[in-house]
C-alpha cells in the first residue's frame, strides 16, 4: 500500500516537474520571440499568464494571415512616396507626420496585414516586428499629440524617425524572409 502511494506521489511530482519545465521553455520562448513587446505586454497586462496568452493568441492571429512581400513596383512608389513626405517635413512637420502615419497603414494593408484601429496594427506587427513595434508605438503618440496640438517640432522629427524604423521593415521585409530561408535551406 506504501508503495503504491510513493508511486502515485512520483507520478505527480514527475506531472508537476513536466509542467513547470514547458512552462519555462514556453515562457523562454515567447521572450525571445516577442523581445521588449514581451515586457511590455506583461506590464500591460499585470500577470504573466494573461500576457502570455495575449501573446499566444497574436501568434495565432499572424499564422492566420497572408502577409505578402510588396512587389518591386510598389516597393519603388512606397519609397519615392516617403521621400516626398520627409521633404515635406521641413515645410510642414504635423501634416508630414500624418501622412507617414498613413503611408504605414497603407503599406501594412497591402501587405496583408489588419488595420482596422491601432492596437490591432501594433498587435499584428508585434509578432514579425517585437523590436520595431516599439518605434511604432512611439510615432503613432507624438502623432496623435500633434493632431491635439501637443507636440513640437523636435518632437514631430522624433515620429518621422520612428516612423521611418517601421518604414523601412514593411518594405524590405521579404528581402530578410527570403535570405532566412536560403539560410535555412543550407543548413
Amino acid at each position: 500500500m506504501i508503495w503504491v502511494l510513493v508511486g502515485i506521489v512520483a507520478g505527480l511530482l514527475s506531472v508537476v516537474l513536466c509542467a513547470i519545465v514547458l512552462s519555462r521553455r514556453r515562457t523562454a520562448r515567447l521572450r525571445e520571440d516577442f523581445g521588449p513587446e514581451y515586457d511590455r505586454t506583461l506590464r500591460a497586462h499585470g500577470d504573466q499568464h494573461t500576457a502570455e496568452a495575449e501573446l499566444q493568441r497574436r501568434r495565432a492571429r499572424r499564422r492566420r494571415l497572408d502577409i505578402r512581400p510588396l512587389d518591386p513596383v510598389a516597393r519603388e512608389r512606397y519609397a519615392e512616396r516617403w521621400t516626398e513626405t520627409q521633404r515635406r517635413f521641413a515645410d510642414a512637420p504635423a501634416p508630414a507626420v500624418a501622412e507617414a502615419d498613413d503611408l504605414i497603414i497603407e503599406v501594412m494593408r497591402e501587405r496583408g496585414y489588419p488595420v482596422d484601429d491601432f492596437e490591432q496594427r501594433a498587435a499584428g506587427i508585434s509578432v514579425d516586428h517585437p523590436e520595431t513595434v516599439e518605434h511604432y508605438r512611439a510615432a503613432h503618440a507624438i502623432s496623435l499629440a500633434s493632431a491635439a496640438q501637443g507636440a513640437k517640432t523636435a518632437d514631430l522629427h522624433k515620429a518621422m524617425v520612428h516612423f521611418r524604423a517601421l518604414f523601412d521593415e514593411l518594405l524590405h521585409d521579404d528581402d530578410r524572409d527570403r535570405d532566412r530561408d536560403r539560410a535555412g535551406e543550407m543548413s
